[in-house]
């Protein structure tokens, strides 16, 4: 038997998660082109980059499409501190701007971990694109061109964003405290 999950505060319907993904789009449209690879940083990012992706095409840019599967938070509600990659890139980046797509910014671990990668594999650009930022006591080693949402600093679920590998397919945004 498991679990009563803990009470939820919804904090964005899923018309307001959309609406800031197509806002997102228009602002991400003029800054990329369809060489351009939009790379999603699973397991979190899938929702959002689903969402944006199909914005993006609505504005007649149709980047290339790879994910990287990295890990720092396994089933836990706090970073290991560590990153762990599951997956690489599956496409070249070389010579190729690189547009980072990730559900929640909070330890910037991931990003940090991604852009690092991509560089090495020698993207001309790295651009990255966040669904939410939540506030952090210190400066992150990579900061987002491109946020749908400045989060409060609460344990967010849905969208993505996940309690164990739970809630990630709420369509909008919600907090556990």
């Amino acid at each position: 038997m498991s679990e009563a999950p803990a009470p939820l505060a919804s904090l964005l319907s899923e018309a307001e998660v959309l609406a800031r993904v197509e806002a997102l789009a228009a602002a991400i449209a003029p800054r990329i082109d369809d060489g351009t690879v939009a790379v999603c940083l699973l397991t979190g990012g899938i929702w959002f980059a689903a969402d944006l992706m199909r914005a993006l095409a609505r504005l007649e840019r149709h980047p290339l499409f790879d994910a990287l599967w990295l890990s720092s938070y396994a089933d836990a509600r706090d970073s290991t501190g560590r990153i762990e990659i599951r997956a690489p890139l599956q496409r070249s980046v070389a010579g190729r701007r690189v547009l980072l797509i990730d559900d929640v910014l909070d330890s910037g671990l991931s990003l940090e971990a991604a852009d690092r990668m991509a560089r090495e594999a020698g993207a001309a650009e790295v651009l990255s694109a966040v669904f939410a930022r939540k506030p952090w006591p210190a400066p992150r080693a990579v900061v987002p061109e491109f946020v749908a949402w400045e989060a409060p600093a609460r344990f967010l679920v849905g969208y993505g964003m996940d309690d164990a590998g739970r809630l990630r397919g709420l369509p909008g945004v919600g907090a556990m405290d």
